[in-house]
Parts: C-alpha cells; structure tokens; sequence
C-alpha cells in the first residue's frame, strides 16, 4: 500500500478548527476509497464501488474546492469534521434535515460539475440564473438558493478544482490524494 502525498499541500484557505485530513485513495480495481480524520482523531470512510468510484472522485473534489475556497463551514467536509457520518446525508436522515448551508454547497458542487461536463465557463452572474432554473424544477418547499459570488471567487473555486483533478488523474492505482480541510468559522 503506497501513498502519495502531494506535493504542495491543498489545504482550505479558512483559518480555524475544525480540521479533517481528507484521503482519497485509487484502489487498484479501479475503485476508490475516502478516507476523513477528524480532529479527534475518529476516522470515517466509505468505498466508492462500481460506477460510484468513477463519479465520487471528481464529486467530493468539487466539494473540497467550493467549501475551501468559499469558507462554507457546514457544507460537506465541514458536517464530517463536526462528527457527521456519511449514512447521516441520506434516508433516514437520522441526524434530520440537511442543513440549508450544506443545501447550498451541494447546489454549487452540482453547477460547478455541470459546467466541468458540458466543457463551458458560468460567470458568476450567471450561477444564480443557473440556481433558480433547478430550484423551479425542485418539489415546493426543497427550493435551495445561492449567494451571490464574485467572478475571482469563481475563478478561484475552478483554478482549485482543475489542480485538484489533475492531481486526482496523476494518482496511481494504490495511491492517495491526501487534503486537508479547516472549516471556517461563521
């Protein structure tokens, strides 16, 4: 078992805990593994099998960007670091409703992997526009909004995530992407 720590660390551009040391390993049958250390020392982590250990990847870097870059503290990585599990973000919901923040995060990871897929570029004005076309197609009620971001923030949260995926890709079979995330306090 290799591991491969990166070259210059990624590590989210908050400044305050919680932290969570994120590894996402290339397993050699072609799926993948994520791995969180929280503060606390706990681990959690979830295999990513079958067509799920082709999309996860590039999904949960989408993540780590928008979370890191915009200072969102309870998206994703920021539940994990605060002792969420993974079972807590679907049904049952045991730990009940997503939170809004979180909402919010996973609508911007979701335009941010539209916009990697269709091969274009949203400006930031444009992301809102994009937002509310999903929110309209949502049940009333689940409707999620975005704040309005600046273009560098948008430039930014793309520059991390094309770094980010080229390091994901240049990982090997058998070895780790290691990240680290510090939520940001709000």
């Amino acid at each position: 078992m290799s591991s491969r720590r990166a070259k210059r660390p990624i590590t989210s551009t908050a400044k305050s805990e919680p932290r969570l040391r994120v590894q996402l390993k290339r397993l050699t049958d072609g799926s993948a593994a994520l791995s969180c250390t929280r503060a606390d020392g706990s681990v959690i982590w979830q295999r990513q099998s079958g067509s799920r250990g082709l999309v996860f990847p590039a999904h949960d870097l989408t993540h780590f960007a928008v979370e890191s870059v915009l200072g969102y503290a309870n998206g994703f990585y920021g539940l994990l670091a605060a002792g969420w599990e993974f079972g807590d973000f679907a049904a049952p919901w045991p730990r009940g409703p997503i939170p809004a923040e979180a909402r919010e995060v996973e609508l911007l990871v979701g335009l941010f992997e539209v916009e990697r897929r269709m091969g274009g570029r949203w400006t930031a004005a444009q992301l809102p526009e994009q937002a509310k076309l999903y929110a309209a197609a949502q049940k009333p009620g689940r409707e999620v909004m975005v704040r309005r971001l600046a273009d560098d923030e948008v430039a930014r949260v793309e520059a991390v995530l094309q770094d980010l995926l080229e390091r994901w890709s240049a990982t090997r079979p058998g070895e780790t992407l290691e990240l680290e995330f510090v939520a940001a306090s709000r």
